[in-house]
């Protein structure tokens, strides 16, 4: 083993069988150059992903080492570990391709579903009034007009607008922000300040609201701290009276979290119900307001909330369904795009990226903003057929179908997708000044002009040899995905490039390259060893540090030279710096992956290139600095296009979207408010809507629940689609009691109790409950203490049982049911037997959570899922798996299952309903035994939302008591400003129902050493006492 050629025969023999993991053109083009590298070869071509920059240092170290058997044995190792890598990669990527032939017959198959479902050959049966529908789906004539004003589209509005827009992660504010600072703050930021900014400057908006998180860390500025930031408006002075008193556009930083911690936006999740609840108080409050500010009597309601990024996504949505209004959504960068990026890099398995960035929750909380949003905003087409399409939630063909029926008047049976709008995102070109000449005679001190260089200059030029050769500018995070390492070696090793043109990589800000992240220190660290390798020294700038402001002037730099812009990133999703260099008249070079494409198709001023060719990165750069006339052909067609990405045209293309879309809001007002109709406010006025309605939903309930089989409950399809309670068998009375009318007194209590353990039966519930009450004997009949029974069971089932357990249906404010399907409330009526027990159906509960409920079709859906599952597992001895329960309620299709080791994952009954468009909220009850399928809107969580909205019971008044596990909804239980008590040893045997109900594990968004969680050891009165005490809602 003399030597090492047996090494790079090891090497060659690898790289002749497995061509298929990568371009086999890459290994021949080595070879023919004569320069084969097996190292180099592994570490960028076969591997590529793994941490670079460590294993090209091993090899290296290996390499060094003089005793020759000791060398052998490293290297020998060296290449093991590097063929177990390979192998790991073509594992990785044979399970990812075996995943999505399985996605894609899956998706082949629900379409041709739902294709049946909407047959083409229609019947006049099967129109209906689809006006309704057609404006849900944001598809009217007006809103598909290319461009429309602001003041046009308005035009049948009779008051101005507020607009809510969430960005949660990275720090915000409106000036010198520190872009580059870390990962989560980038172009992003920058986008939703200025698009704030340039909405609340539009005629017709009246306040616009970026909702973003309140940091207070030791080790951020203490501006990210201050609750309000006004932004400043792009009006004229002359214009600023038109502003209301509370008018214009505010950064607005809510708490939630740990207060003294910057917190990065993967492990943000479990802080998402804190800040909605924290949102929902602001949103209300200022709604209310600006109401009074134009002098109406009812509140100023957002006319849409957007959500920016999956976390605010998540959370646009909660706050959508609560408070009844359209919600936008804009991904930015999207979970499964990134997914699929970092498994063909093979350095991680699906599970370790998971642990990793949370993949699994970002993507679960972009399937729901697809489930809830009336528009998907995005940058680009690009992003819509390659990324979106990757989504259950979204198909383009069956989009493409159901846009066709909704023009045609015709049905679509339930099934609901977002529409797609491409907006550009926008720039301000009011202070943008276009740079001429060239630096010839200005650079010692600007003799021409007699006006000193910009500081940020003198920095740049600090480091070239000769400034005044035109400057390749890249502006990017040193990050992997922006691909600056290929950059530098295709600069490095162009000659010709180098003699004609500088480099200058301004790469965020840094104070030491230990303190970086060890992803940016690595590529940091790669490219300055590149330097040394090319000896580029004298001619590549990269500073450590510049202020936002600074930006303009460095574009400003290298126009002014006769340089190049160049954004080489593996994918960009828009690429807003292409734009803000074209419009200081830099030519550009970008990547041919996302964004890029589409902008250089309307300012054709430059050329596109494969980020993974540095050939072409380098040929396409020393085409623009050696042809003087292409350069200057190219910056007057970027400056002649540039005005189509300005903010003011974003901004109307995008409030004509928003305003075609139906507008939703709440229909009642709070108790407190003056203008309120106090018959109105109450359970007996919405009664008389229901009245009005012929649904008489006074009732009284006796007798056990009904079950029937799937095959008897088929036939009643078109039954169920009536707003009835059915449960047999019923009594309905009319609303004939005055005495009925009065309110539930949430808003009066002082502490509330809500029971929301997971028992597997009524009675496990209602034990606890009685024991729970047992441990407020004081304050059980006190008007300062009131409880809400939260529930999978329905109303009939809870109200069969009251007598058994001893307890009364006054006895509670309210009762949530069905899963968070239905909202009840007890009688005011004297008291009787729960035999006897009356019950009023909040029906504007209903009218909340009936967004995008799919009725009929997606109850047939279910029943036909539930015959193929049953004909799965036949037995005739046994009976049928899943069987169709009659859940008492029009908002909640209930299934019973006989054996839950035999029904398919639940994720994916979910992920089937959204591949057909059908838009439902599945939970999965009693230790399985149950499925309960409500509206995309409706649970147990958002109900005790929505009887803070509508009723005005405060949450930080609230502890919910759940089991120590629970249904699959149990997550929601926890995060918020209500406190939570745990009972040990209730639950445990729901373990099995979160193994298969999400993608992601429960863990991830549960918060640890949270203030407002406490773990009840002892379930008994004496334990429950004191776990109230601790909360200090007891004296």
């Amino acid at each position: 083993m003399a030597g090492n050629d047996w090494i790079n025969s090891y090497l060659e023999a690898i790289l002749d069988v497995d061509t298929g993991i990568n371009d086999q053109k890459s290994s021949l083009l080595l070879r023919e150059r004569g320069r084969f590298s097996p190292a180099q070869y592994f570490v960028e071509e076969v591997i590529t992903g793994f941490n670079e920059t460590d294993l090209h240092r091993s090899w290296v170290r290996a390499s060094s080492i003089r005793n020759s058997e000791e060398r052998n044995t490293r290297l020998e190792n060296m290449c093991w570990r590097i063929w177990t890598l390979a192998r790991k990669k073509r594992q990785i990527e044979g399970e990812e391709a075996q995943r999505k032939a399985k996605k894609r017959v899956e998706r082949e198959k629900a379409r041709k579903q739902a294709a049946a479902d909407m047959s083409e050959d229609l019947s006049e049966g099967e129109k209906g009034d689809v006006v309704g529908e057609m404006l849900a789906h944001s598809d009217s004539i007006k809103g598909r007009m290319s461009r429309v004003s602001s003041v046009d589209a308005m035009a049948n509005l009779d008051k101005k607008l507020y607009l809510v827009l969430i960005s949660l992660h990275g720090l915000i504010r409106g000036e010198n922000m520190e872009l580059g600072r870390d990962s989560d703050t980038g172009g992003q930021v920058k986008y939703v300040v200025e698009l704030a900014r340039a909405l609340g400057s539009m005629p017709g908006v009246y306040r616009v609201d970026l909702l973003t998180r309140q940091v207070m860390a030791p080790d951020v500025d203490w501006t990210y701290g201050e609750p309000t930031e006004m932004l400043n408006p792009l009006i004229p002075e002359s214009q600023m009276d038109e502003i209301g008193e509370s008018g214009g556009a505010y950064i607005i930083r809510i708490p939630f979290g740990p207060k003294d911690k910057y917190l990065s936006k993967e492990v943000l999740w479990p802080h998402i119900p804190e800040f909605v609840d924290g949102a929902l108080g602001h949103i209300m409050q200022m709604s209310k307001v600006l109401g009074k500010q134009i002098g109406s009597e009812r509140p100023l309601w957002p006319i849409a909330i957007h959500g920016h990024y999956a976390d605010a996504g998540n959370s646009a949505a909660l706050l959508s369904g609560v408070l009844n209004v359209p919600m936008v959504f804009t991904g930015h960068s999207l979970g499964r795009d990134k997914l699929e990026q970092l498994l063909k890099q093979g350095r991680q398995s699906r599970e370790e990226i998971d642990s990793v960035y949370k993949i699994m929750r970002r993507i679960e909380a972009e399937e729901i903003s697809l489930d809830v949003s009336e528009v998907i905003i995005t940058s680009t087409r690009q992003e819509i057929e390659e990324q979106w399409r990757l989504y259950d939630g979204f198909d383009p063909v069956l989009e493409r179908k159901l846009r066709a029926r909704i023009k045609r008047n015709v049905s679509s049976f339930g099934r609901i997708m977002p529409r797609m709008v491409v907006i550009p995102p926008g720039m301000e070109f009011r202070n943008v000044s276009v740079q001429d000449g060239d630096l010839d005679g200005e650079i010692d001190g600007n003799e021409s002009s007699g006006a000193p260089d910009p500081p940020i200059w003198i920095e740049i030029m600090r480091f070239f040899t000769n400034p005044r050769k035109p400057m390749i500018l890249a502006l990017a995070r040193p990050d992997p995905k922006k691909n600056l390492i290929t950059l530098v070696k295709a600069f490095g090793e162009c000659r010709g490039l180098r003699d004609l043109a500088n480099l200058t990589l301004i790469m965020g800000n840094r104070d030491d390259i230990d303190g970086m992240s060890a992803t940016n220190s690595s590529v940091l660290l790669s490219i300055i060893k590149l330097i040394d390798k090319y000896d580029l020294y004298g001619q590549v700038a990269y500073p450590k540090h510049h202020k936002q402001c600074d930006v303009p002037e460095i574009y400003r730099l290298a126009a002014k030279t006769k340089g190049v812009f160049i954004n080489p990133a593996f994918i960009e999703p828009f690429g807003l710096t292409l734009i803000e260099a074209a419009a200081r008249g830099l030519p550009i070079v970008a990547t041919k992956n996302g964004g890029p494409v589409d902008i250089h198709r309307v300012l054709d001023n430059g050329v596109l290139v494969d980020p993974h060719d540095q050939q072409s990165i380098a040929d396409a750069l020393l085409k623009l600095v050696a042809d003087k006339h292409l350069w200057g052909r190219c910056r007057e067609h970027g400056l002649r296009n540039i005005h189509r990405f300005s903010w003011p045209e974003h901004c109307r293309t995008y409030l004509s979207r928003i305003t075609s879309c139906k507008q939703r809001q709440p229909k009642w007002q709070r108790p407190d408010n003056p203008y309120a109709d106090p018959e109105r406010d109450s359970p007996g006025g919405s009664l008389r809507d229901i009245h009005d309605l012929s649904l008489n939903l006074k009732l009284s309930l006796d007798g056990d629940k009904a079950e029937e089989g799937i095959q008897n409950l088929v036939s009643k399809g078109k039954e169920s689609g009536k707003k009835q309670v059915k449960s047999a068998p019923l009594k309905v009375s009319p609303n004939d009691k005055q005495e009925s009318s009065r309110s539930p007194k949430l808003n009066m209590r002082k502490l509330i109790i809500v029971v929301s353990v997971d028992c597997d039966s009524v009675a496990g519930v209602l034990g606890i409950t009685k024991t729970i009450f047992a441990a407020n004997p004081s304050t059980k009949d006190s008007p300062s203490t009131g409880f809400i029974l939260s529930t999978s069971f329905s109303i009939s089932e809870i109200n069969s049982h009251l007598d058994k357990a001893g307890l009364k249906a006054s006895d509670f404010d309210a009762f949530i049911c069905n899963s968070g399907g239905d909202v009840y409330f007890p009688s005011p009526s004297p008291e009787q037997s729960s035999s006897d027990s009356l019950y009023l159906v909040d029906t504007d509960y209903h009218s909340h959570v009936d967004y995008r409920w799919g009725g009929d079709s997606l109850r047939n859906n279910l029943v036909r899922w539930a015959a193929s599952v049953n004909e799965k597992t036949k037995d005739d001895k046994e009976g049928p798996v899943i069987t169709e329960l009659d859940s008492g309620s029009s908002h909640c299709y209930g299934f019973s299952v006989r054996d839950p080791a035999l029904v398919p994952p639940f994720k994916e009954l979910r992920r089937l309903m959204r591949i057909q468009a059908l838009r439902c909220n599945g939970v999965y009850c009693r230790s399985g035994e149950r499925i309960n399928v409500v509206p995309v809107l409706a649970s147990r969580a958002q109900a005790l939302r929505y009887l803070h909205v509508r009723w005005g019971m405060e949450l930080s008044k609230v502890v919910v008591f759940v089991g120590e596990l629970g249904d699959s909804d149990y997550e929601a239980s926890f995060g918020g400003m209500h406190k939570t008590v745990v009972l040990k040893g209730y639950c445990k045997s729901a373990d099995k129902i979160h193994s298969n109900c999400r993608s992601y594990p429960l863990q991830q968004v549960l918060p640890t050493d949270d203030p407002n969680t406490i773990q009840c050891q002892k379930s008994d009165v004496d334990g429950i006492k004191a776990a109230l005490t601790k909360l200090s809602q007891l004296k």
